[in-house]
């Protein structure tokens, strides 16, 4: 493919072939952590640990790419999606093969929560990206299908990864699952870049400056006694230019060297990091004055601390209070993972709607979502656990009104910064929730209490949530002070896509 600097979206075309790509990626980077819950039995067995440390798992492998989502982002900005998608698929697959070998808990938190973690955020990253490179109009459509394989490796893998513990044991599952995932790699090659990544386009420069001083002085008279050095073949010149243009970049460090210890260009470095650092913070300050925004970071976190356990401990809860022997052929996470796509599609519908307020609908998902975790230790049958399990994963799906929601606080210009400060909340939430569910079981040695305090915390922080969005606030303020427009969400990608 011939070097394009196009960003004009195709909107159809290869793009659909793109979009099966980026679909497949997802399914297979994250299938495996988003079924990480019929995983948890076996590890519990296999090394005999706490609940508690054992439970860090599968709360960094899902909260890590949050966490990591700035530099996600900014590696598939310098480096493409396509290099990023191959990178990240020979992580996931490496990260879920090494923790087959794994001999502790605290290798499989390495092995399989980080470098399996950082290798899906990557897969987001990139996939979003060479999405929104691709559609324009059709944008949100494009995205709602890739984010969907998310949901469906969920459902799927917690069924094969079942079965393949039972054929083949845990080590023998995870090698399949990794050779797997090294698929991911393959679909990378379909990922045909639209417009050219910043680390490319800086070598393009940097050669084509070296072919100009070639050129230029090339038309100078230079005497020489050698006729060899008189031929100008096309090769040559360019090994030529080729060798220029390392002599320029090693003159260049030397003198960047020289002038980065003179303390003149030393404070000048110095002065522009702190111009941009204190703008960055100058701004999350204006945006944590916002009292709506801070519930909603608040609710946020609350939301992640108290309703990813069930995902991961909704299995152990079932053969722990001896409601199933084993595991069924549907597991619950299954039914988490498909409900959770669901309420994805239907909340992202409703939101759409003009007289539905996207930031009472979000409020009213995560108070729904606490009310059901209280009902869960109350639940004495296998049935009622899998009706639980749908409804907490439907809610779960108000990732998807996220950006609505934030949009409407901060409006469009500041939602890239506001959303990635939110999503840092929720990675922190999904990170501690696991732990603290299975600390409170290693103390009580029951469920009952881990959950009523995780329900507890959802169902603060949603009524939080809709309490400080009540009108009646903004009518105590000054008459001067124009209150918060109404802004309409508006498909950008480029500023923001939802979380799968």
């Amino acid at each position: 493919m011939s070097p394009q600097s196009t960003v004009k979206a195709l909107d159809g075309g290869w793009g659909w072939v793109v979009v099966v790509a980026s679909f497949m990626a997802q399914f297979l980077a994250y299938g495996s952590p988003q079924s990480v819950g019929v995983l948890y039995p076996e590890w519990l067995e296999e090394f005999q640990e706490g609940k508690g440390l054992t439970a860090w798992v599968g709360s960094l492998v899902s909260g890590i790419g949050l966490i990591a989502s700035p530099i996600c982002s900014a590696c598939v900005i310098n480096f493409g999606a396509r290099p990023v998608t191959i990178f990240s698929g020979v992580m996931v697959a490496g990260g879920l093969m090494l923790s087959a070998f794994a001999p502790n808990v605290p290798f499989l938190i390495f092995s399989y929560g980080i470098v399996v973690g950082l290798g899906c955020g990557l897969v987001y990253a990139a996939t979003v990206t060479i999405i929104c490179q691709y559609f324009d109009k059709r944008r949100g459509l494009a995205l709602g299908i890739v984010t969907t394989g998310t949901s469906v490796g969920g459902f799927l893998y917690a069924t094969a990864q079942n079965e393949l513990v039972e054929l083949f044991g845990l080590e023998g599952c995870l090698l399949i699952v990794g050779a797997i995932a090294l698929n991911v790699i393959a679909c990378a090659g379909l990922m045909r870049p639209l417009q050219l990544p910043a680390y490319y386009l800086k070598q393009k420069a940097a050669y084509e400056k070296a072919e100009e001083q070639l050129l230029a002085q090339s038309e100078k008279p230079v005497a020489t006694k050698d006729p060899i050095k008189m031929t100008t073949g096309t090769a040559e010149k360019s090994t030529t230019a080729n060798e220029l243009l390392i002599t320029m970049e090693t003159k260049d460090t030397v003198d960047y060297e020289k002038s980065f210890l003179s303390s003149l260009a030393l404070a000048k470095i110095i002065k522009k990091k702190q111009k941009a650092y204190s703008k960055y913070f100058h701004t999350t300050a204006e945006f944590l004055h916002d009292r709506v925004f801070v519930s909603l970071c608040i609710a946020l976190f609350l939301f992640s601390l108290g309703a990813f356990p069930p995902v991961l401990f909704m299995e152990d809860v079932a053969q722990s209070e001896g409601l199933i022997d084993g595991i069924s052929i549907i597991p619950l996470v299954s039914i988490v993972a498909i409900t959770t796509g669901l309420g994805k599609l239907v909340l992202g519908i409703l939101a759409d709607i003009r007289w539905v307020n996207s930031l009472y609908l979000y409020a009213f998902t995560v108070v729904g979502t606490g009310v059901t975790l209280l009902v869960i230790p109350v639940t004495k049958n296998y049935l009622g656990l899998q009706i639980l399990s749908a409804v907490v994963g439907f809610f779960s799906g108000n990732w998807a009104i996220t950006p609505y929601v934030t949009t409407k606080i901060v409006g469009i210009d500041g939602l890239t910064h506001a959303y990635g400060t939110l999503m840092f909340f929720g990675g922190f939430g999904i990170m501690l929730g696991p732990p603290v569910v299975g600390w409170f079981y290693d103390w009580t040695q029951s469920y009952d209490f881990a959950f009523y305090f995780s329900g507890t915390c959802v169902l603060v922080g949603g009524i939080s949530l809709f309490l400080t969005a009540l009108p009646c606030w903004d009518k105590k303020k000054n008459k001067k002070e124009n209150p918060r427009p109404e802004i309409e969400y508006t498909s950008n990608c480029e500023k923001v896509a939802s979380v799968a």
